[in-house]
């Protein structure tokens, strides 16, 4: 329940407290005193959305703040869920600073604006004229017979499933989009991949052919060098070898004589060694430097493949062509793996929309059942609300096809009068009779509802004398069950409320500013007699003032 509200810097009020009990309060003020100041500075702890015009002094901010009784509403998991603390009296924030931003606060916990309206939702149920007027549009009176049934598991789990079945449908739809993609281009990528697959394209051959190619080209410079090396080294008379065999014969011998000479002979044995081993090398690359003429056509051929592949496909190295021979790869395969998915998607699909089906047919049997008890007590309560001919019903029409709510299209059907067609709520015209059918099916959805606090903006509007009497009694019984606030112009309805609060108007010559007081028993006589009279109260009105108030 709503325990206290606070109000500092918004529209006409600087600074403002009031404490709220339980049971039925009541609050009354003359027109533009600021009763709907109060409720719109309420609003922003719904979550309604703040503007900047409303800071009394543009210079400081505004704070609107309730604190909320909450031990009782198992809301445990609201909290632990948002990373918040929980508190059975739990305050709720609102503060429009003068830059013109917004903040939300749940026990001093920054939150945003969305989590906010989750927690009000559950705290408070607001009904105002402009509620009034939803009671003609179609998904409100869905909404109404649905919290009249109270079976929310129903309407849960049929939501839980359509919103699957949309989800699968959404992706079955983009997957058969992106392979009909895919086909159109499947000759192309399957070109492409035999193409790739057709080089047996390997990493390393590239360097390879290309010192083969370099090597070929020049083969016949390379054998006549390597012929004339070999002459050199091993078929002349005079070879490198034998001129550095008489070089050591002639220092040999006197080696011993002088150890400079020495030194160098030991040098020119090693030379010897080495010129011995290279002369046999060069020997042996005559047999390596034969070459077939047709060779170096082939791997020029092979050279000038991948050279196209590499310029067609604007990459550098083999390794880029065999990866994208590998991404053609998977499209090809992924045409397969798709129509694989699609089969399996497709049949989920066709399971969710049988279930679909089915909870959408629960949910008409218990809407054609619940909106036959919900006509019946909405009657009723008409009945007791003065339109002793009114009937109320509840007609229920089946669409082809799946919606968000079902297959069900809801219509309020009333007539007054006995004899007179039932005619859609949307076409009445008296805002009496309107504003009385809201209040009798706002009563009974009510007690299906945990909601602990319900505040009524002029539920009363277009209804005056006895039946003011009767919405006051109907308004007293729900506050059996909830906290109920009303903003009233009626004295039969103050008269019922256990609480009466006066929301007036304090004028200086400088400013002007709502003000709120909790009326006792002589305040609360004295303002039902001013609501009974024109401009000066009068003993009758006082009189009758104090017997409202005993009934």
């Amino acid at each position: 329940m709503l325990k206290s509200f606070s109000i500092k810097n918004y529209a006409l009020i600087k600074d403002l407290h009031i404490s709220f009990p339980s049971g039925f309060s009541v609050i009354t003020g003359e027109t533009g005193a600021g009763k709907s100041i109060l409720l719109g500075a309420l609003s922003l702890l719904m979550g309604k959305r703040a503007d900047y015009g409303v800071l009394m002094d543009k210079g400081k901010k505004c704070v609107v703040e309730g604190v909320f009784g909450i031990d009782d509403l198992n809301l445990e998991d609201f909290f632990k869920k948002n990373n918040l603390d929980y508190e059975a009296e739990t305050i709720l924030r609102r503060e429009i600073i003068p830059s013109g931003r917004s903040r939300a606060f749940i026990n001093d916990t920054p939150v945003n604006l969305d989590i906010l309206k989750m927690l009000a939702a559950n705290l408070v149920d607001i009904h105002s004229q402009h509620e009034t007027l939803e009671l003609s549009k179609t998904r409100f009176q869905l909404n109404v017979l649905d919290a009249y049934i109270d079976k929310p598991e129903i309407p849960a789990s049929y939501s839980d499933i359509f919103n699957r079945l949309k989800s699968v449908t959404t992706r079955l739809e983009k997957m058969i989009a992106e392979n009909e993609q895919i086909r159109r281009d499947e000759d192309y990528f399957r070109f492409q991949y035999n193409e790739l697959a057709a080089a047996g394209l390997d990493e390393e051959e590239l360097g390879k052919l290309e010192e083969r190619e370099k090597f070929l080209s020049h083969a016949e410079e390379v054998t006549r060098a390597i012929s004339k090396a070999n002459g050199l080294m091993n078929e002349n008379e005079l070879t490198v070898s034998g001129l550095l065999m008489q070089l050591l014969d002639s220092l040999m011998p006197v080696s011993d004589y002088f150890p400079r000479i020495r030194e160098l002979v030991e040098r020119l044995n090693s030379a010897q060694i080495e010129l011995n081993d290279i002369a046999s090398e060069i020997s042996g690359l005559g047999a390596e430097t034969d070459f077939d003429r047709d060779e170096l056509e082939q791997v020029t051929g092979r050279l000038n493949t991948i050279y196209h592949l590499q310029q067609k496909h604007h990459v550098n190295s083999i390794k880029e062509l065999v990866a994208l021979k590998e991404e053609y790869a998977s499209k090809l395969n992924g045409i397969i793996l798709n129509d694989e998915n699609i089969k399996k998607l497709a049949k989920e699909k066709k399971q969710l929309e049988k279930e679909a089906y089915r909870l959408a047919g629960a949910l008409t049997e218990v809407r054609l059942s619940g909106g036959n008890k919900l006509a019946e007590a909405v009657t009723g309560l008409l009945h007791q609300l003065g339109m002793k001919e009114g009937v109320f019903k509840v007609n229920i029409e089946k669409y082809d096809t799946l919606t968000s709510w079902g297959q069900d299209k809801i219509t309020f059907l009333f007539t007054a009068n006995k004899g007179s067609d039932m005619k859609p709520v949307s076409a009445i015209a008296s805002g009496g009779e309107l504003s009385r059918l809201m209040l009798a099916v706002k009563s009974l959805i009510t007690r299906k509802q945990l909601l602990p606090t319900v505040i009524f903006d002029e539920i009363d509007a277009g209804v005056s004398g006895d039946i003011a009497g009767k919405v006051g009694n109907i308004i007293k019984n729900m506050s059996l069950h909830h906290q109920v606030i009303a903003i009233t112009h009626l004295p039969q309805i103050a008269a019922k409320a256990d609480q009466h609060y006066k929301v007036y108007k304090e004028t200086t010559r400088e400013t002007a500013q709502t003000k709120i007081a909790k009326l006792d028993d002589g305040g609360r006589v004295e303002e039902i007699a001013g609501m009974l009279s024109d401009e000066k109260v009068s003993k009758a009105a006082v009189d009758t003032a104090k017997e409202l108030l005993t009934q």
